[in-house]
């Protein structure tokens, strides 16, 4: 064995499960395919602070400073996570891309660019938002124009005085055009097939994913008419400013499809300047012209896909029973699935409460599970 546990992925919820299974002194090895700690952070675009604030943030065992402020900033969060890991003595290995995990007796094995890794248990962190989902419409190759995938986007500066149609009206399409129109795109569009949910970030002094705490666990009958008349009182009628309403409440469709609300950072300030203009669905390109699901045409610059990510674990367990028709794991957390003993999966969700305030109570509870399997005992709890 090359180790009881191999960790997959070198993210916030790979270093938190590591931290936590060192501490129980249980022998984990960490493989990435990146280069650094945090460089996925540090690759992400310019304007981007946490949504969940400072102190529902924080990995096990390690507070974030008080001069990050509420929310934390990308690259705060980069330095976090890079302090995170020397402070847990956890040395992933990269440049090691694991390409397949399967079965191998009692254990399992890790089939990896730079070998084969042999282990009792695996527990995969690689993220709910690995892959990104390319863009691709009818006609698109005929557009002369600027295609960018949000993950490639950086900054507004190379956008100054070009027309833009954003795609998507989730966190990071709606952050995306509101960054564009507040720093000197022309004209900004914002693409819309399936209505987002746009609550504030926070309410008063409480931040909104703190209340989120108490919505997770009730029904949505009985929490979506309070939401419906939270995001009104806070945020006024959208739909005077072109944004059409959602279909299900908050709770509602985060349950049915996975997708949690866009949480307000500028989106509203811009539609009520009219910086940035709803549009319906982008179906189709022809020629320079963008081409709209209620039929209206627009000819952009630039097109910036906020079209979304997927897990990519497709691959790597594809066979394995252990993914939804979407990617997405059957089990999160200490649970394990029948037929793969000893597989778990940290950070594969998208929960209403904040994806880094999960991944602390996942990582706690997949270090115990792990180490009552292996036999260890140890007082002080992961």
């Amino acid at each position: 064995m090359d180790a009881d546990v191999l960790v997959v992925g070198a993210g916030p919820a790979g270093l938190a499960v590591a931290a936590c299974l060192r501490r129980r002194g249980i022998d984990t090895l960490v493989v990435d395919r990146g280069r650094v700690v945090g460089e996925s952070w540090g690759r992400r675009y310019e304007r981007l602070h946490l949504h969940t604030p400072r102190i529902q943030s924080a990995l096990p065992g390690l507070r974030m400073p008080r001069r990050f402020g509420r929310w934390v900033a990308k690259d705060d969060m980069a330095w976090y996570l890079r302090v995170y890991a020397q402070r847990y003595a956890v040395r992933p290995r990269f440049g090691t891309e694991v390409r397949r995990v399967e079965r191998d007796g009692a254990g399992w094995r890790a089939i990896t660019d730079a070998g084969t890794l042999r282990t009792r248990q695996v527990v995969i962190a690689t993220g709910y938002s690995s892959a990104p989902v390319p863009p691709r419409w009818p006609g698109q190759d005929g557009f002369a124009g600027v295609v960018l995938h949000a993950s490639e986007y950086r900054d507004p500066a190379a956008f100054g005085g070009r027309r833009v149609l954003v795609v998507g009206a989730g966190n990071t399409g709606a952050e995306i055009a509101a960054d564009l129109a507040e720093h000197g795109a022309a004209e900004v569009r914002l693409s819309i097939r399936t209505p987002p949910n746009v609550i504030p970030r926070q309410v008063g002094p409480i931040p909104t994913t703190l209340l989120a705490m108490a919505m997770d666990r009730l029904p949505a009958w009985l929490v979506d008419p309070a939401n419906r008349m939270l995001q009104r009182a806070t945020l006024g009628d959208l739909t005077r400013h072109g944004m059409p309403p959602s279909r299900r409440g908050v709770v509602a469709q985060a349950r049915a499809t996975g997708t949690t609300p866009t949480i307000d950072v500028g989106l509203v300030a811009a539609l009520r300047a009219g910086t940035v203009t709803p549009v319906a669905g982008l179906e189709r390109f022809e020629g320079a012209e963008a081409i709209f699901a209620d039929g209206s045409r627009w000819t952009p610059d630039a097109i910036i896909a906020a079209t979304g990510y997927t897990t990519g674990l497709e691959p790597v367990l594809g066979d394995l029973g252990v993914l939804d028709g979407r990617g997405i794991p059957l089990a999160a957390g200490r649970a394990t699935l029948p037929g793969a003993p000893g597989l778990r999966f940290v950070g594969m969700t998208n929960p209403l409460t904040g994806a880094l305030f999960q991944i602390g109570r996942e990582a706690r509870a997949v270090a115990r599970a792990i180490a009552r399997e292996l036999g260890v005992r140890r007082d002080q709890p992961g």
